[in-house]
């Protein structure tokens, strides 16, 4: 068991360096940078708008220096060669791309991530200041959809073919297949006061006087802004566990095992929960990994947005538009580790729910 964990840990290094290095590689070939988008800024033109250029075969020995630093950065004409010089240094791209590479991961390990280059502040401060909202959305929108997907999959197998089944089945697709902002959209239309009732709030994930209020009264208005964003995000969340839990369950209830236990006479509840569940419930625990991972992002963006919530999905998104690399590689960095450690607890559940799986054994 320790060697199968220690074996995984140490795999998780060369896993987060290959992230790090592909994506590395690619933003510097990617157009633009934060020098561009400073020296954008100075010319009064859009962030987006400057890019880099390789520089191809051209022959720069008999140019000038700021002739050779007009070819690597548009905006950079007429501009003194010493001031963006300043700029490179600032920005760390006065070092060779390999150097600043190995320094970045070298800071990483110790969970050094650096300053923002736009912001006065520190990464980890920025990522700490975002965090709560993002863990929010996410954790209850995980608990929530595996709440309903779990009992509606095992009672869908329990009446397959039934009316039941049927209608439920429609329910979920049609919640799967809308989007979740406009999901969101309708719910801020008819309970945040777009158009009918105005119940529960719009914007943030307190209210301005949170901090006054008794403990009861903290957590019941934390909730009382948290059920629309996180209901608009669940609504199709669960509909791939439910089939998953209903097509499993069907699966195992068909086994000989299962027949032996009701010719012995137990009870449809003890071979459901006390047989079945426990080896159907494998292949939905596989799934929570992926679904726990991509609730702090995938599909947050919109939804921060629209309910004005300050999250990692909106910080990430800004991030990459500005150029703030820190930022960027920080929180790649964070959720590369966060989702090698989820599967990892993914594959210790199921030795917790079924002892005869033995990852030890397999070489794993």
């Amino acid at each position: 068991m320790f060697a199968y964990l220690a074996r995984r840990i140490l795999l998780m290094i060369p896993t987060i360096f290959g992230i790090l290095l592909i994506s590395f590689v690619i933003v510097q070939f990617a157009p633009g940078g934060p020098v561009e988008r400073v020296l954008a800024q100075l010319q009064g033109l859009d962030s987006g708008a400057g890019a880099r250029f390789s520089g191809g075969g051209n022959d720069l020995g008999a140019n000038t220096q700021s002739q050779a630093l007009d070819s690597r950065y548009r905006g950079a004409q007429g501009l003194d060669p010493k001031f963006i010089a300043e700029l490179e240094k600032q920005f760390g791209f006065d070092r060779p791309a390999s150097e600043r590479f190995l320094l970045m991961m070298r800071n990483y390990a110790m969970f050094d991530f650096g300053k923002s280059y736009f912001r006065d502040t520190s990464v980890v401060k920025l990522i700490a200041d975002k965090l709560p909202v993002s863990i929010s959305l996410g954790l209850w929108m995980t608990l929530l959809s595996y709440l309903i997907s779990i009992p509606l999959g095992i009672s869908k197998a329990v009446r397959d073919g039934s009316r039941f089944d049927t209608w439920t089945s429609a329910i979920v697709i049609i919640g799967y297949a809308i989007p979740s902002f406009l999901f969101a959209i309708l719910l801020i239309v008819l309970f945040a006061g777009g158009s009918f009732w105005q119940i529960f709030p719009l914007r943030g994930l307190t209210s301005e006087g949170f901090a006054a209020l008794s403990w009861p009264q903290k957590i019941a208005d934390y909730l009382w802004h948290i059920i629309l964003p996180v209901t608009s995000m669940a609504i199709g969340a669960f509909a791939t566990s439910t089939f998953l839990t209903k097509n499993s369950f069907l699966d195992e209830i068909s086994k000989q095992y299962v027949m032996t236990a009701r010719m012995k006479g137990l009870s449809e509840t003890h071979v459901l929960y006390g047989h079945v569940f426990r080896n159907a419930m494998l292949i939905v625990v596989s799934g929570f990994p992926g679904a726990f991972i991509s609730a702090f992002f995938t599909g947050s963006l919109l939804i921060e947005s629209i309910f004005s919530l300050d999250g990692l999905g909106l910080l990430s998104f800004e991030s990459i538009i500005n150029r703030d690399y820190p930022v960027v590689f920080a929180n790649l960095y964070i959720f590369s580790l966060l989702g090698l450690v989820v599967n990892l607890l993914s594959d210790l559940t199921y030795m917790w729910i079924d002892p005869r799986i033995d990852f030890e054994t397999r070489g794993a």
